[in-house]
């Protein structure tokens, strides 16, 4: 079972990875967003090291995703290589921070790679405004983070949605998260867990 957490910066993925793991019994693969060394670099000055951060990213997804093959245990992944490619990639491309060139290089790269992996089983799709964005990545601090300009989060927005709403083909769970605590809530964690249940195993009826 591969069960992928999808959202953009600041929605939660890295908590709701972490608090499925434990609750199944499942293995958590993170996302080597602090490793990246590309990333301060990148919020100084998008369009020179976009192609670099792009690069980086993908070869680290594209190791994750092949022990996910290869691997017989069970996994819960904070953010999967398709949304890096078709959000991140594809909205610094628009911003005029990768070039035609770079980006179908970048593509092909991508295309050669997902052609020998699996989709997940199901995305989670934790779908949250920009406001609840900028409060939690405020909360936590991060230093590479609190120059992020918001029109960055808002194009990352839009693109997600039509990510996961026109173009991506697997099986998705949205789940609405500007309402929930599901770190310190247990009965919005409950609600996520349900949903999860009947899409995976279909042991409840919800609308």
């Amino acid at each position: 079972m591969h069960i992928a957490i999808a959202g953009n910066i600041g929605s939660g993925k890295t908590t709701l990875t972490t608090l499925l793991a434990q609750h199944y019994g499942w293995t958590p693969k993170f996302e080597s967003v602090a490793q990246n060394p590309y990333l301060d670099d990148f919020y100084e000055n998008m369009p020179r090291w976009s192609f670099n951060l792009e690069v980086f990213f993908l070869k680290e997804r594209f190791k994750d995703v092949l022990a996910i093959d290869q691997s017989e245990e069970h996994i819960v992944q904070d953010r999967s290589i398709f949304e890096g490619v078709h959000v991140f990639s594809a909205n610094n491309r628009d911003m005029g921070n990768l070039d035609d060139r770079d980006f179908s290089t970048y593509m092909e790269l991508f295309e050669t790679m997902t052609a020998m992996v699996s989709a997940p089983d199901l995305m989670v799709y934790l779908r949250a405004s920009v406001p609840h964005l900028v409060n939690n990545i405020q909360k936590r601090g991060r230093d590479y983070e609190q120059t992020m300009p918001i029109d960055y989060l808002e194009n990352l927005n839009r693109r997600y949605d039509e990510f996961i709403f026109e173009k991506y083909t697997g099986r998705v769970l949205v789940i609405e998260v500007d309402t929930l605590d599901f770190q310190q809530n247990p009965a919005d964690f409950a609600g996520i867990v349900d949903r999860i249940d009947a899409e995976l195993f279909g042991l409840f009826n919800h609308p």
